[in-house]
């Protein structure tokens, strides 16, 4: 088990340029220090130098990474494209694994959304997976038509973030 009743795992998945880092920073700056952001473009592009493949070893960091987050007293928004065909276990183990609450989000673009002026659109089309959801119906959808700031406000207000002061 990890993590206390009282720490929330928020986990925020979808497709390139679906705004899940913007959201998660956003998170983050409203709440403050005591909310760890778990990135898996950070720990797998910086930290490991790896692509997103089944079974590499960046899978494996981002779940002992937020697993110390959670057990040192940390809110924690772990995010991430998170392929379902990849990490669907490892993630579903995460939350069942937790003692606090749980929450986990799919922000639900299509490939024409996403604007990304680094990254060529064959490349964007090579990464995209349509709805690709989490089996058993473990994430919330939110539409491309929820605002940045809609966005924000409901996963603060569902976890109850919104209502929880950072330590100081």
């Amino acid at each position: 088990m990890v993590g206390t009743e009282e720490t929330r795992l928020v986990m925020v998945r979808g497709n390139s340029g679906s705004g899940k880092s913007s959201v998660a920073a956003s998170m983050r700056k409203r709440f403050g220090c005591g909310l760890a952001l778990v990135s898996q473009d950070n720990l797998r592009c910086v930290v490991l130098c790896e692509n997103d493949r089944p079974g590499v070893a960046n899978i494996g960091l981002i779940d002992v990474v937020a697993r110390y987050a959670l057990t040192a007293g940390y809110h924690t928004v772990l995010e991430g494209v998170l392929y379902a065909e990849h990490c669907s276990d490892i993630l579903a183990q995460l939350r069942a694994d937790h003692r606090g609450m749980s929450h986990s989000y799919y922000l639900d673009t299509p490939f024409e959304e996403p604007d990304l002026a680094h990254i060529s659109e064959a490349q964007l089309r090579s990464w995209y997976r349509e709805h690709d959801l989490l089996p058993r119906a473990m994430e919330t959808v939110i539409g491309a038509d929820s605002t940045l700031a809609e966005t924000i406000d409901r996963i603060m207000r569902d976890t109850g973030l919104a209502d929880l002061t950072a330590p100081e």
